[in-house]
C-alpha cells in the first residue's frame, strides 16, 4: 500500500487490509509505505489512527517508511493510492516489476484510475478515504483468496 507520505492513506489501507485477512484466517504479508521519505519513522496521522479505530482497527504500530526497491521483490502486488504514487511507482521499478503496481480504487472501479483523495489537509475526508479503502480491500481479499 503506497501513498505519497505513508501517513494517511497507506497505513489505513494496511490496516484495513489486516484486518480483514485475520478475519478471514489468511496469512498475507501486508505492508504500507510512501513514495518520498518526508515522515520516515513516524506514526500514522492521528486522524487516521482515530478513524481506524472508530472500526476496530489499531494502526498505532505501524511506522512510516519510503519505498525500496526490494519492496518490488519482496512483494506480489503494489497498490497505489493515487496518479502520482503510481506514475513514481513505475519510474522505480524495473520493467517486469511493473506488473505489480496497480490503482487500489481499480479494484472497486475497474479501469477508471480513480484516485483516493489525500484527506491530509480535509479533517472530514478521513471517513470517505475509510470507506472507500474498505470496499477495495474487501475486493482484494475475495479476489485473491480464492486463487
Amino acid at each position: 500500500m503506497v501513498c505519497l507520505g505513508n501517513i494517511c492513506r497507506s497505513p489505513l489501507a494496511e490496516g484495513i487490509l489486516k484486518s480483514k485477512l485475520q478475519a478471514a484466517g489468511l496469512d498475507w504479508e501486508v505492508d504500507s509505505a510512501g513514495t518520498s521519505g518526508w515522515h520516515s519513522g513516524e506514526g500514522p496521522d492521528r486522524r487516521s489512527v482515530l478513524i481506524a479505530e472508530k472500526y476496530g482497527i489499531d494502526i498505532t504500530d505501524q511506522r512510516s517508511r519510503k519505498v525500496r526497491s526490494i519492496d518490488y521483490i519482496d512483494f506480489d502486488l503494489i497498490y497505489a493510492m493515487d496518479e502520482q504514487n503510481y506514475r513514481d511507482l513505475l519510474q522505480l521499478a524495473a520493467d517486469e516489476e511493473r506488473r505489480k503496481i496497480r490503482m487500489i480504487l481499480n479494484e472497486s472501479y475497474p479501469g477508471e484510475n480513480r484516485s483516493v483523495p489525500d484527506p491530509y489537509w480535509d479533517d472530514n475526508g478521513f471517513e470517505k478515504v475509510f470507506q472507500m479503502l474498505d470496499k477495495a480491500c474487501e475486493i482484494i481479499v475475495e479476489k485473491y483468496s480464492r486463487g
